[in-house]
């Protein structure tokens, strides 16, 4: 059986594109603030400021990032059901929030078929199995034989439940037959410096944030959650060819705005964001930090969001997770 993990990073309006409004003369004239739902550090929070900094040079408006971190994105989120959809808040998001929240909890604040907006995919994050350094590991195959011969000894954090580093960790239990037992951080920054101080001996990152741990030593890389090696990072090789066949995890990131935001005002941001994506200073940054830039049309996201709302909920259910 194939186990994929996709992170989905926004969410979609029950109708894409609110009815005509003539763009404000001038838009934008003021700050734009970008919501980010995850402390600083973490996957997402890389991507905003990346193409935070290009979309402000292109707008001719300084381009605000605010970090709300919480309840598994659920305190982001709200901040921008409550901001006026006018153009001047938007929000960095993943798929955490958007696509497996609604099968993590009896009761959400927010309908993500519903409540917001999509204007742009982004980029795509593969997740990095990193492992501390003193556990006596150096491929996967030697993880999964450690696993085994100790049962719910092996730690991993994770950046909260039923977010992707939790789902990531339940789908290599199952794939490898294994118990490891999840510890929950608040965000991913957290969860790998709980390794980097050994405090939990795996984690499953966004390449962005453990790299430079890895480059410096720091943190053992264990294996790509992608399908195929990057070709930016081709000395990693994925977790499948590792020794765990059929395992995938990865990220990915895209940018909404609050329910009923005007056409002009959608399309204008979804062109502006698209073109930062695929400047060539932004892209080579990208590559080289490990992440796969992949910029969509609203009409190409929101047609991506709908149909992982339904694999997630498929895969949540089948590993029996649940917040209350």
């Amino acid at each position: 059986m194939r186990f994929t993990l996709q992170l989905i990073a926004a969410a979609t309006a029950t109708t894409l594109l609110a009815p005509a409004v003539t763009l404000a003369q001038g838009y934008p004239n003021k700050a734009i603030r970008m919501i980010v739902p995850f402390p600083p550090g973490g996957g997402v929070d890389f991507v905003a400021r990346v193409v935070g900094q290009k979309l402000s040079e292109r707008l001719g408006q300084q381009v605000a990032i605010d970090n709300r971190a919480g309840a598994n994105g659920i305190i982001g989120l709200q901040a921008l059901m409550a901001a006026p959809a006018d153009g001047y808040t938007i929000a960095a998001v993943s798929a955490g929030p958007l696509a497996c929240n609604p099968h993590l909890y009896s009761k959400l604040p927010y309908d993500s078929l519903r409540d917001f907006t999509p204007i742009a995919n982004m980029i795509n994050f593969p997740l990095m199995l990193v492992a501390h350094p003193s556990l006596p590991v150096k491929n996967v195959k030697d993880l999964i034989a450690l696993a085994k011969a100790r049962p719910n000894e092996i730690t991993y954090s994770h950046p909260g439940i039923g977010n992707t580093g939790h789902i990531a960790g339940e789908l290599l239990n199952a794939v490898g037959n294994v118990k490891t037992t999840g510890i929950p951080y608040k965000g991913t920054a957290p969860s790998v410096i709980a390794v980097l101080s050994g405090e939990a001996h795996l984690t499953y990152s966004s390449i962005p944030t453990a790299l430079p741990h890895i480059r410096a030593g720091k943190l053992r890389a264990l294996g790509v959650g992608n399908a195929k090696r990057m070709p930016s990072l081709p000395e990693f090789p994925t977790v499948a060819e590792a020794g765990l066949p059929g395992y995938e995890a990865y990220a990915w990131g895209g940018m909404l705005g609050p329910a009923n935001m005007p056409r002009d005002i959608v399309q204008r941001l979804s062109r502006e964001i698209v073109a930062s994506v695929n400047t060539k200073d932004a892209t080579d940054r990208m590559l080289n930090e490990g992440t796969v830039p992949t910029p969509s049309t609203p009409e190409e996201f929101t047609a991506y969001i709908t149909s992982e709302l339904k694999k997630w909920g498929d895969v949540i259910k089948a590993a029996k997770i649940k917040i209350e």
